[in-house]
């Protein structure tokens, strides 16, 4: 099987020859270490292109190209602090944005936000070359994120957010509402313009923390589900299928992203509440795929290579099928070793 006709079958919950394997996006203070560990000479774009061959995993990720006068990232596109910059590295949820102080949607409408327009930072000439960079027969995947949610709780600040929801939840819609236009739009945007050449899509919401949900699954099935919903719907829209992120323990609402139309939940966060490979196979392995579930926590930091090799061939056994065998957070930091991610990828890659 090539990476692609591993992937879907892996989706559809069919045999495959061996599990698809995803490296995930290494932060960036990772790849020097990387780079070295593979042979890689390039740095910057050129050498994390280069890594993505290197690992031999099934995926060719792809971050939508964003450059705005205040951010470079589409998931930093909003400057709720009206201070002209958004760092992409260092955003916070909990710093008190521009709706802070909303309590009806007149005080909503009086902040007069300036709503960015992605269609005047977003170049599709440059989406298709970044898609068309992708080896072929590799999954090609956009990094749409769509956080509604997040930004949402930054434009109030998180506190206020959540009280909002309670006291005031259309004070909460109304903003959502309008973060929803910018990255259904921004997403059509990409689709359009790599239409034919992608495969599938990266959205989500981090709602979990380590012992459970942030917010109640009735606050969930409210404020995050319809624009989980609508966005699925987009991507399916486009022959696209879709990978839903959220860190943490989301056990509670995995049925709900089911009926929402996720095709493959990301990650399963190893050391989470709720989130054993093994229950979470038993109870939804013949309705959804899964990502995930090679700790990034205490394992790849501080494990062996064997004790790796060991994790990925117990998942193996869990998950004959229905799993992208991964890192348990996509952005793998400094403090991995690079011996562990080939350890990891060489005994995934294999085919017993």
């Amino acid at each position: 099987m090539n990476s692609l006709e591993r992937f879907y079958a892996t989706v559809n919950r069919e045999p495959v020859d061996r599990p698809a394997a995803w490296l995930g996006m290494p932060d960036i203070y990772a790849r020097p270490a990387l780079y070295k560990h593979y042979g890689i000479q390039e740095e910057g774009e050129e050498g994390f292109h280069k890594l993505k061959i290197a690992v031999g995993d099934d995926f060719y990720a792809v971050e939508v190209p964003y450059e705005a006068p205040t951010a470079s990232a589409i998931y930093a596109a909003f400057d709720w602090y009206r201070d002209g910059n958004v760092d992409a590295e260092e955003r916070t949820l909990t710093t008190p944005g521009c709706f802070a102080d909303c309590e009806d949607l007149e005080d909503v409408e009086a902040v007069n936000f300036q709503w960015p327009d992605p269609a005047d930072y977003i170049d599709p000439e440059e989406c298709r070359k970044r898609v068309e960079m992708a080896p072929e027969g590799k999954v090609t995947l956009g990094m749409m994120w769509s956080a509604h949610f997040q930004d949402t709780c930054a434009a109030f600040g998180m506190e206020n957010a959540l009280m909002n929801m309670v006291a005031a939840p259309e004070v909460y819609e109304a903003v959502d509402a309008k973060v929803m236009e910018f990255y259904l739009k921004a997403n059509e945007i990409f689709y359009e313009a790599t239409k034919g050449k992608l495969n599938a899509v990266l959205i989500g919401n981090d709602m979990g923390s380590q012992r459970g949900l942030m917010l109640s699954p009735e606050m969930v099935r409210r404020f995050i589900i319809p624009g989980c919903k609508k966005l699925v719907e987009q991507a399916h829209s486009y022959g696209l299928k879709v990978i839903y992120h959220s860190c943490g323990s989301i056990r509670d609402v995995i049925p709900d992203l089911i009926e929402a139309g996720v095709d493959i939940i990301h990650p399963i966060q190893a050391l989470a509440a709720g989130m054993d490979p093994k229950e979470l196979h038993d109870e939804f392995g013949d309705k959804v795929a899964f990502c995930g579930g090679v700790d990034t926590q205490e394992l790849l930091v501080n494990g062996t290579a064997e004790e790796v090799q060991a994790k990925v061939k117990e998942l193996r056994t869990i998950f004959p099928t229905g799993l992208i065998i991964s890192p348990s957070h996509e952005a793998i930091l400094p403090d991995i070793p690079p011996a562990n991610i080939q350890a990891l990828f060489d005994e995934a890659t294999k085919i017993y």
